[in-house]
């Protein structure tokens, strides 16, 4: 159900703000990190008490209106393999579409190119940025932009017959992609535009919209 998707990410969401506080700067589609701060007085004892509140407060949720007993350790351990499973597929697949269609290798050197953009010393720095750009680029892009708006389209023109909502679908999903991908382009401390690193991340967004249809919001994060 959605509220075991949000408990299973919540360590991801807990563990980002306890972290981001210390950096910066934060990812670009987080919104909360700033109303969190304000809330608080700018305190930070009483940031760390309204951020694990709020995780306590949606794992008593889940736990209360969902019955079907996932939200456990276990299953944070198998999403977690899961999604170490994903990223490396997704790094290997992205690498070759690339390397197919500019006729040669895409070297993405140690950097991981699908996160903000934002290089900082340090692997906890690196890590909390990670977890950042997990939840809530997932959030924003397959939650949003390709789910919601999928839906409004749809409903939009409720005639549709099969045929044409899958080509609907499919459209949808390569513009979410692409949408993805000049998100890391934009903005101040976007990176330079490269065709390169717009299809690498464009390949990363298709294959995150299809974890996120086939297996969830959860599996699409971790």
């Amino acid at each position: 159900t959605p509220l075991t998707d949000l408990g299973l990410t919540l360590p991801i969401f807990i563990g980002y703000h306890l972290g981001v506080i210390f950096l910066p700067t934060r990812n670009a589609a987080d919104w909360l990190t700033r109303e969190l701060i304000s809330l608080a007085h700018f305190s930070l004892p009483i940031y760390f008490g309204i951020t694990l509140g709020i995780g306590a407060a949606f794992v008593l949720l889940a736990k209360t209106l969902d019955r079907s007993g996932r939200l456990n350790f276990r299953e944070l351990v198998l999403l977690a393999i899961e999604g170490i499973v994903y990223a490396a597929a997704m790094r290997l697949l992205a690498e070759h579409v690339v390397g197919r269609i500019f006729l040669g290798s895409f070297d993405v050197g140690g950097a991981w190119p699908v996160g903000s953009g934002i290089e900082l010393s340090g692997p906890v720095a690196s890590a909390v940025l990670a977890l950042g750009a997990g939840f809530y680029e997932e959030l924003l892009f397959r939650v949003g932009i390709f789910g919601l708006g999928l839906r409004l389209v749809i409903t939009s023109v409720p005639h549709y017959g099969p045929l044409r909502r899958g080509l609907v679908t499919l459209a949808w999903a390569l513009l979410a992609a692409a949408l993805f991908s000049v998100w890391h382009h934009v903005g101040a401390l976007g990176e330079p535009f490269s065709l390169k690193a717009f299809a690498f991340r464009s390949v990363c967004g298709l294959t995150f919209t299809v974890i996120y249809v086939f297996r969830g919001f959860a599996p699409a994060v971790w």
